[in-house]
């Protein structure tokens, strides 16, 4: 999986892949060891990514003197 090309949604259904293949039991412990490796870069690079999203949506929400605004998150109902 290259990780340039790689979206959020394809590294979160990966990592579903792997929990449940771990989760079976039947995978051998070398072959456990290295989806458990794989999950954890897979786990830090959303978590980056996530982090690269909020920063890019409080840099867009700016007050009137242009300082980064955090307003609450809001669901409108209809």
């Amino acid at each position: 999986m290259s990780t340039k090309s790689v979206t959020f949604e394809q590294r979160i259904a990966r990592l579903e892949a792997i929990v449940a293949a771990l989760e079976k039991g039947d995978v051998q412990l070398a072959d456990s060891l290295a989806l458990f490796e794989e999950g954890t870069k897979l786990i830090a690079a959303c978590s980056k990514q996530l982090d690269q999203a909020e920063q890019q949506v409080v840099k867009l929400m700016k007050s009137a003197d242009g300082t980064p605004a955090e307003l609450p998150f809001e669901v409108k109902e209809d």
